[in-house]
């Protein structure tokens, strides 16, 4: 259950995705119920379209589709006029509804972060439920207030309203999965779920995909970053501010964004502010093949997220054996390994350390290729999505069995 699947926006589309296929190669039938956006899914992969008002779509937000049809309905659009966000609550109410009638088809359901009421009422009707947390919430929440005007803090406390019915869910929930050891500790400090029942299962890499193209020569002083522009969390700030003392050296550098900016945003207006015009360019919703092209022209590629729970956007970049600037917040040194082994790491939210981390990846060429082979050497190792659906089959038969 993933209650927005986006396949090209966010890490949660990837999960559910790439989880169901190798589920599927395992022998396993799975079926992956979403909201809208829905997730590109493998032909072996049942889809269960549970309809929403999408009153949140990027290109006409806030409005309605089509007429209010039952009380879910008015539950959602009500919870839209209060500015707060009811996607997880009521996509959680429709999956309840739905796996009411069709309860007999399914030996467990497993739920993406969605964490909405309606899972204990799934619960309740007899099937095993377990549910994975990538990160806390609360962590965004955080970041986002600590940078809020006092008008957009009373704003922001409305919109996560929802994160304290995903704590009360999360804690009366038998079993839960997380991504990382770090954002294992960030949910016991922050929701205070029990220790024993919440399971770390890594996220992995397709590296068949993700893989260096020796076709694709590395263009000189280009820097690929995959961050939602407008999300204080992945630090695309602090980027910037790194790239416009990057290019002090560096004329050549350019920084290609893998997100979409918001129109007349902090990002948009911090680019002109510094500068940065004409070397900074956004991508958006790249197919793989695409994605892996971009990586290929790259000669680094940097993570400079405030936290991460695991951060895939590092082990594509790892598994095509480009080098790595990441910081050290949350799971990213879980991930890129010691410093100066696969990668280079700095503290987040720090422009200057940023800034000479990429400087010298650019500058000294035996570096970039000692890491990036480095990188891709840890990726096939440690991060495979074989080996985390293996291990998340473990977590269901544990649950069929309670």
């Amino acid at each position: 259950m993933t209650y927005r699947g986006n396949p090209h926006s966010g890490g949660q589309g990837v999960y559910v995705r790439q989880l169901s296929r190798a589920l599927g190669a395992l022998g396993h039938h799975v079926e992956v119920m979403s909201g809208p956006p829905y997730p590109e899914l493998d032909p072996g992969v049942a889809l269960c379209r549970l309809e929403s008002l999408d009153l949140y779509r990027p290109e006409d937000p806030f409005r309605r589709q089509r007429p209010l049809r039952d009380a879910i309905d008015l539950l959602e659009f009500g919870g839209m006029c209060l500015a707060g966000f009811p996607e997880p609550l009521s996509f959680s109410l429709r999956a309840w509804r739905e796996l009411n009638r069709r309860r007999a088809e399914f030996d467990v359901v497993h739920d993406n972060q969605c964490l909405g009421y309606g899972l204990l009422g799934i619960e309740r009707a007899g099937l095993p439920v377990l549910a994975t947390i990538h990160h806390p919430i609360a962590v965004d929440r955080r970041l986002e207030l600590a940078q809020a005007t006092w008008q957009r803090r009373v704003a922001l406390r409305r919109w996560y309203g929802f994160t304290r019915m995903q704590g009360r869910v999360a804690r009366r929930l038998k079993r839960l999965l997380t991504v990382s050891e770090a954002a294992r500790d960030e949910i016991l400090r922050e929701i205070g779920v029990r220790p024993e029942r919440i399971s770390v299962v890594l996220n992995g890499v397709d590296s068949a995909i993700f893989r260096p193209l020796a076709s694709h020569p590395r263009i000189p002083g280009r820097v690929v970053a995959t961050a939602s522009a407008d999300v204080p969390l992945k630090g695309l700030v602090p980027l910037l501010q790194a790239m416009a003392r990057v290019r002090r050296e560096r004329l050549d550098s350019e920084l290609v964004v893998v997100g979409k900016p918001r129109e007349g945003g902090t990002v948009a207006r911090l680019i002109g502010e510094l500068g940065l015009g004409g070397s900074v360019r956004f991508v958006n919703g790249l197919p793989e093949c695409e994605l892996v092209e971009l990586y290929a022209g790259a000669e680094v590629a940097v993570v400079p997220s405030l936290y991460e729970g695991f951060s895939l956007p590092a082990v594509e970049a790892m598994a095509c054996a480009v080098p790595v600037v990441a910081t050290t917040a949350g799971a990213l040194p879980e991930v890129v390994g010691r410093d100066g082994d696969s990668g280079l790491l700095v503290p987040p939210g720090d422009a200057g350390a940023l800034a000479a981390a990429i400087g010298r990846m650019l500058e000294d060429p035996d570096l970039r290729s000692r890491t990036g082979r480095s990188g891709r050497a840890r990726v096939l190792e440690r991060f495979s999505w074989r080996r985390a659906a293996e291990r998340t089959v473990e977590l269901y038969r544990e649950s069929m069995a309670c």
